[in-house]
């Protein structure tokens, strides 16, 4: 390496993963031999696949107008970045908990590097596609300036996202391509054991379905709930009051799922368990079961020699004998003076979940959202923490586990994260995602001074933490487009574009837009811990104990690298990155003498932007 690698469009660094190539690099692990100077040979590929290609043109596919522009869309890079809004943010230095405003579609394919199988379980809410809420106009070319566009934040024309009314002959079509992407991104953030679960009502729970058998294969579907979302009314149906939605969930991987799925016991339920020993809590309960269809028979001696005669038992009668021995089993007299054969019954870690669940309703969670706000109802269908906290459960997260919402809505998911941290003692962190789609002046939220959903969800994040402890805290960050500098060539103001050719950084960026953007673009997460220091006079950040080493100054001299080599050997840890910027440096000599100091201090890697 004689001189600092540039990062431009076409580098790796600039934009998120490219899933296409890295599908290809992966087929060419498995079958090398399909490659041919560079390029898949299909008709290779098609030789080794043998029978398992079904070439017939009719065959079972689930099929929309538009799907090979979604699919194409879910594996297009993002160019775009996430600017850190710390002055917004709660606790900035020690939270691990994220919310990310944008379009969740370029937010999932900026997270690829960062969050690839670290996310434990994603919970989504998306629109229901009623024919009132509102789609995601996805672009194959510009995503990031079609969002900018669609929430008016670069233009006065006061731009609003489109609603799908019915009235449309893709009424189906537009949702199956606003939800197929956004799928396909999130199962690649999902750890082989991570689970998904989507609430979805009637109007497209047959098609998501299908979506997500093709995605996460039919074998890895785990179930479906339904949720009795209401209690009463629904007397102005025509037909029916539709009192339930539904939950569909998927695991990554379901052989991976080694732990039993349970959700705690009832207080109530839990109070039968009145006696304890070394094993735990536990209750006496009769082994003697009648009415079976297949009985297990046999004889069994009381305390004074009588012998009970063709009992039915719940075990064998070598487990009776083994259980027996171990303390486990008793013979007693009866409130009727009749002996009772009895075993130990301990406390579960928790009960199987009914595939229907009632516990609670979308009147709860109307009703924590006017406690929270104090206010009338911002929303008509928030889901309740409880509903949440039961999911939370189930999936067996814990400890530090990463959790996702990418529709975040009214952030009730992050909410119950923070009630179940503070319950259970553990620290799970949350990742959410809200568009900042526009309110309606007339809302009770925009005269209360909120004017996206996205504000109303982080408004909510940031009262949750004050209810329930202010030791909590989350990380801001918004969408917006690369702190780069594009070389565009405008022959008509030449002069000024040459100008600028030395700025590779846009002007209104900080430093901090530009670390952030190389973490994504790296693959560190956005919760890594950053140490500023002084070097030489320069700010330098230090990530992650020195594995990567940045300086964004001006004018850095000889001293500055040396001092940043030195850097390295005092933290001593096992690689270390180091970026600058492209016209940081004092002079050309110096420059080119950074590649060498820092090679003598064993940093190979060593790039500019």
């Amino acid at each position: 390496m004689s001189e600092i690698e540039k990062i431009t469009g076409n580098n790796p660094e600039a934009k998120s993963l490219d899933i296409t190539q890295q599908n290809i690099e992966q087929l060419k692990q498995l079958f090398p031999d399909v490659f041919s100077e560079g390029k898949i040979d299909f008709e290779a590929l098609k030789a080794v696949l043998g029978e398992e290609i079904d070439n017939s043109e009719e065959r079972y596919n689930f099929t929309w107008n538009g799907k090979t522009k979604a699919r194409q869309i879910a594996q297009t890079p993002s160019t775009g970045t996430l600017r850190p809004c710390q002055e917004e943010s709660v606790n900035w230095d020690a939270t691990e908990n994220l919310f990310i405003e944008g379009d969740n579609l370029e937010v999932l394919k900026l997270l690829q590097k960062s969050y690839h199988k670290k996310v434990k379980m994603i919970y989504i809410d998306p629109p229901y596609n009623t024919g009132k809420d509102f789609v995601y106009k996805d672009d194959f070319h510009d995503n990031i300036q079609n969002y900018l566009e669609q929430t008016g934040q670069v233009d006065n024309e006061g731009n609003k996202l489109s609603t799908n009314s019915d009235t449309s002959g893709r009424y189906h079509s537009a949702w199956l391509n606003m939800i197929y992407p956004r799928l396909r991104l999130a199962k690649n953030l999902l750890k082989d054991d991570g689970v998904i679960f989507i609430s979805i009502d009637e109007n497209e729970v047959k098609n998501l379905k299908q979506v997500c058998d093709e995605i996460y294969g039919e074998d890895n579907f785990i179930g479906e709930i339904i949720w009795r979302k209401r209690k009463g009314g629904g007397n102005d149906s025509q037909f029916l009051a539709i009192d339930h939605e539904y939950i569909l969930i998927y695991a990554k991987n379901k052989d991976a799922q080694h732990s039993k799925w349970r959700v705690p016991y009832e207080g109530e339920y839990l109070t039968r368990y009145k006696n304890s020993d070394k094993n735990g809590s536990f209750y006496w309960d009769t082994l003697h079961r009648g009415g079976l269809q297949s009985p297990i028979i046999y004889d069994v001696e009381c305390p004074d020699g009588t012998i009970i005669k063709n009992g039915t038992w719940q075990i064998s009668q070598t487990s009776f004998n083994i259980k027996k021995e171990q303390g486990l089993v008793r013979i007693i007299k009866n409130k009727n003076e009749e002996w009772s054969v009895q075993h130990k019954v301990y406390q579960p870690a928790g009960k199987v979940q009914r595939s229907i669940y009632e516990a609670f309703t979308n009147t709860d969670s109307s009703n924590e959202l006017k406690d929270i706000f104090s206010k009338d109802k911002y929303f008509d269908t928030p889901k309740p923490t409880g509903l949440l906290k039961m999911l939370l459960n189930l999936s067996n997260v814990n400890g530090d586990d990463i959790v996702l919402d990418f529709f975040a809505g009214s952030s009730s998911f992050a909410d119950a994260v923070l009630q179940r941290n503070l319950s259970d003692n553990i620290n799970t962190k949350f990742i959410m995602v809200q568009i900042p789609e526009k309110i309606d002046h007339k809302h009770r939220a925009f005269t209360d001074g909120l004017k996206t959903v996205s504000e109303i969800s982080l408004a909510r994040i940031k009262k949750a933490i004050k209810n329930i402890n202010e030791s909590y805290g989350v990380k801001f960050f918004k969408l917006d487009k690369t702190n780069i500098r594009p070389w565009d060539a405008d022959f008509d103001n030449l002069e000024l574009v040459l100008q600028q050719a030395t700025e590779s950084i846009k002007p209104d960026r900080s430093s901090e837009d530009v670390l952030y953007e190389i973490f994504l673009k790296y693959g560190y997460d956005l919760t890594t811990p950053v140490e500023t220091k002084s070097v030489n006079g320069k700010q330098v950040f230090v990530v992650g104990a020195g594995a990567l080493i940045v300086c964004l100054d001006d004018e850095i001299t000889g001293e500055t690298v040396e001092g940043i080599a030195k850097l390295k050997e005092e933290l001593d840890p096992e690689t270390t990155q180091v970026v600058f910027k492209d016209a940081g440096f004092a002079d050309s000599n110096v420059k080119t003498n950074a590649i060498q100091i820092l090679k003598q201090a064993g940093i190979d890697d060593v790039k500019s932007i």
